[in-house]
């Protein structure tokens, strides 16, 4: 029954930089593409979408197929980010293989790499325990990203509701029980907090090297925690991808967060096509009207996803209204900087 303004954004105020889709998906050096460059130029054109960077872009000969598709036959429209090679982790000279192949990636058309919540969740070593995320045989990897000036988009653990029990007290109750092997509560899953303290160690140990973490951080409900992270390493960045239903009911504090960190937010969906199993991520023009609302307007009690249904939890959200200043950062600028994109 609540009555209240409501924003009419047909496209986003200034022409953005996604940081954060998946347009291919790897099977080892196969890869699969949901959608042609051209399905995704004509949502990009009515969008107000620059450029795309595709963060799953593979690895060897499927790396080579994702950037001869998209970043080749469309320039300055697409950017394809490499993948770790997980399925050789346990072999041997693996430190100095991947630290290697980063330069490869490189030299095949990759400007970044890509690292999926595999590591520290699914990758297991020889004896079967989970890799850790600061496991030492990744530095050769992290120091090469650094040296290369190639960033790393680091995806690290989860929403905090995925590592407590599944029942009413959970407020993604409804999302975990479509879902439920997206649960870590037990077995022998690390815990939330240890998640992110092994990525902490990593970002400490590598200066030279640009973290762009996820997710606001991977922890958007703890804007506080973050907050304190940004401040203690300089080479640490954030996207908002998938995290607008997080940021958007909090508007008091996220504004300030992105006041005071204006230089180190970087805009992202995580958007995928066809992702029937992500509808708050598909690739849709009310994605990003849905985003533009949040970040452009003082919209109040709106819906966070163009979901038929609440996909993460039931509340709704907040617009925090951004100044031009800090929006062009956000939707582009700070991307460019980092992707090396300025002339």
């Amino acid at each position: 029954m609540l009555s209240v303004h409501e924003t009419r954004i047909e496209k986003p105020r200034f022409p953005l930089i996604d940081i954060h889709t998946h347009i291919s998906f790897s099977r080892g050096e196969k890869m699969q593409f949901p959608a042609t460059p051209e399905e995704l130029l004509a949502v990009m054109d009515s969008c107000n979408i620059r450029m795309m960077v595709n963060l799953t872009g593979g690895r060897g000969a499927g790396l080579r197929e994702a950037v001869a598709g998209y970043d080749r036959k469309h320039p300055k429209r697409f950017l394809t980010f490499t993948e770790p090679w997980w399925s050789k982790v346990n072999e041997p000279g693996y430190a100095k293989f991947q630290g290697d192949e980063i330069a490869k990636a490189k030299a095949d058309g990759a400007h970044g790499l890509k690292i999926l919540k595999m590591l520290g969740l699914t990758v297991r070593d020889k004896d079967g325990h989970l890799v850790k995320v600061d496991d030492t045989r990744f530095d050769p990897m992290w120091a090469a990203c650094g040296d290369l000036k190639m960033p790393v988009t680091i995806h690290v653990s989860d929403p905090l509701a995925f590592f407590e029990p599944i029942d009413r007290f959970n407020e993604r109750i409804e999302e975990l029980g479509n879902h439920p092997d997206w649960s870590f509560r037990g077995k022998d899953f690390p815990s939330n907090a240890e998640l992110l303290d092994a990525r902490d160690r990593v970002i400490a140990r590598h200066p030279k090297t640009q973290f762009i973490v996820l997710h606001v951080g991977n922890f958007a409900e703890n804007l506080a925690h973050v907050s304190a992270r940004l401040d203690k390493y300089p080479n640490m960045f954030v996207d908002i991808g998938a995290r607008v239903g997080e940021l958007g009911r909090q508007p008091r504090t996220a504004r300030k967060f992105f006041d005071r960190y204006q230089d180190r937010i970087l805009f992202g969906t995580d958007a995928t096509p066809k992702g029937k199993d992500f509808p708050q991520q598909y690739f849709c023009k009310e994605l990003y009207q849905i985003y533009a609302r949040f970040l452009e307007t003082e919209d109040e009690y709106f819906d966070y996803a163009p979901a038929p249904v609440p996909p993460q939890g039931r509340w709704r959200i907040y617009g925090i209204g951004l100044p031009e200043q800090i929006l062009r950062k956000v939707y582009y600028g700070n991307a460019e900087r980092l992707l090396g994109l300025r002339s």
